[in-house]
C-alpha cells in the first residue's frame, strides 16, 4: 500500500513539473527555394531557438513521400508554390484543419482556404508582359484576347507541364468553361512566337532579344529581374512593362495563385508548427517576403515593395482557388488535345 501511495505521489509530481524534453524543432517539406525563405528560418530560429529543418523537392515528390511515409511521417508543415498542390494532398487525406484561430489573425480573408486545410504566405498574379518597343499599353485587355490573330507569332510562354499555367488554365475553365477555354488555349498555339520552353525569367529574355513580342510569366520574376545583380537581366526587366488582364468594369480580375503553406495530418511539433506560421504571415515575415521575392503579401497592413507598387493596383479574380486543384485534370486535357507543348 506503501508503495502505491509512493508511486501515485510520484506520478502527481512529474506530471506538475515543466516537461524541459518539448520538441524544439520544425520540420518542413518545401517546394519552395528562394533565398528570402532561408531569411525566414533564420529569423524564426533566432527568435525562438526552435531549428527549422528543410527538405526541398517538387511538390509532386514530396506528396508522395508524405503518402508513403504515412503515420511515421517526420513532416509538421508542407509549402508549395502552387494551390493546386495544397487542394490535392488535402484530398489524399495528409493535411488536418488548422483549429487555432489566431493563425488567421493577419491574413486578409479573400485568400483563405474555405475548407480550413491550407494557409497562404503570399500570393502572385500571372500576368502579361509586353516589349516596351513593339507593343503599346492600349493593344491588351484580356487572357482571351491572347488568342486574337493579331498575336500571331509574338506569344512567348513556357510549357504546359509547369504549374503556374496548369493554375492559370484552370482558372479559366472555372470561369469560362471547358469548349470555351479548348478553343481559346487552340487559338493561343498558333499565336506561339516558338515552342514553349525556359522559365518566366527566359521569356522575358527572348523579348528582349526580340524573339517575341509578349509573354505570360508571374508577377514577381519582373521584380526578380529589376532588382537583380546581372546586367542582362535588368536590362531584360527595363524591356518590358507589366499588364494585368481582365481589368475593365465588369470583368472578373487577373488570376492570382497563392504559395501557401499546410499542417500535416501526424505533425509531431505540431505547437511549433502553428507558431512558424503565425511569424510567416506577421508584419515582419511579410515584409522579408515582400522585400526579397517581391510577391504579395496575405497580410493587408504590408504594402508590396516599391518595384511592385510601380505596377499599380489590380483587380484580382475572385474565383475560388481550390479550383486551380479541382480543374486541374480537365486543364492538362485542354493542353493535350490542343498542343500546347
Amino acid at each position: 500500500m506503501k508503495n502505491y501511495i509512493y508511486l501515485l505521489v510520484t506520478l502527481l509530481i512529474t506530471s506538475c513539473m515543466p516537461n524541459t524534453n518539448k520538441s524544439k524543432e520544425i520540420n518542413i517539406y518545401s517546394q519552395r527555394h528562394y533565398d528570402s525563405d532561408k531569411m525566414q528560418y533564420k529569423k524564426f530560429e533566432e527568435k525562438t531557438g526552435i531549428k527549422v529543418n528543410v527538405t526541398k523537392a517538387g511538390a509532386d515528390e514530396l506528396i508522395q513521400r508524405m503518402k508513403n511515409e504515412g503515420d511515421n511521417s517526420q513532416a509538421d508543415l508542407f509549402i508549395t508554390v502552387d494551390v493546386g498542390k495544397l487542394w490535392q494532398a488535402g484530398e489524399m487525406g495528409l493535411f488536418q484543419k488548422i483549429d487555432d484561430q489566431k493563425v488567421f489573425d493577419n491574413i486578409d480573408p479573400q485568400f483563405l482556404d474555405k475548407n480550413g486545410y491550407w494557409v497562404p504566405v503570399t500570393y502572385r498574379s500571372r500576368v502579361v508582359v509586353y516589349s516596351n518597343e513593339r507593343v503599346k499599353k492600349e493593344d491588351l485587355s484580356t487572357y482571351e484576347d491572347l488568342a486574337n490573330e493579331k498575336w500571331r507569332g509574338r506569344l512567348l510562354v513556357r510549357s504546359s507541364s509547369n504549374a503556374y499555367n496548369q493554375a492559370l488554365m484552370s482558372s479559366l475553365v472555372a470561369n469560362l468553361g471547358p469548349e470555351a477555354v479548348t478553343s481559346w488555349s487552340e487559338g493561343v498555339v498558333k499565336n506561339f512566337a516558338r515552342d514553349p520552353k525556359g522559365s518566366d525569367r527566359d521569356q522575358v529574355k527572348a523579348i528582349a532579344a526580340g524573339q517575341g513580342d509578349i509573354a505570360i510569366v508571374n508577377s514577381y520574376y519582373i521584380g526578380l529581374l529589376l532588382s537583380s545583380e546581372k546586367e542582362e537581366e535588368i536590362n531584360a526587366g527595363n524591356a518590358v512593362s507589366v499588364f494585368f488582364p481582365n481589368q475593365a468594369d465588369g470583368d472578373r480580375g487577373a488570376h492570382i495563385n497563392v504559395s501557401g503553406i499546410a499542417l500535416t495530418k501526424n505533425a509531431p511539433n505540431k505547437e511549433n508548427a502553428l507558431e512558424l506560421i503565425k511569424y510567416l504571415t506577421s508584419v515582419e515575415g511579410q515584409e522579408t517576403y515582400v522585400k526579397n521575392s517581391f510577391e504579395y503579401s496575405v497580410n493587408p497592413n504590408v504594402k508590396p515593395d516599391e518595384i511592385v507598387q510601380a505596377w499599380g493596383e489590380f483587380k484580382k479574380d475572385p474565383v475560388d482557388l481550390n479550383m486551380l486543384g479541382i480543374k486541374r485534370d480537365e486543364a492538362i486535357r485542354i493542353f493535350d488535345k490542343t498542343g500546347w507543348k
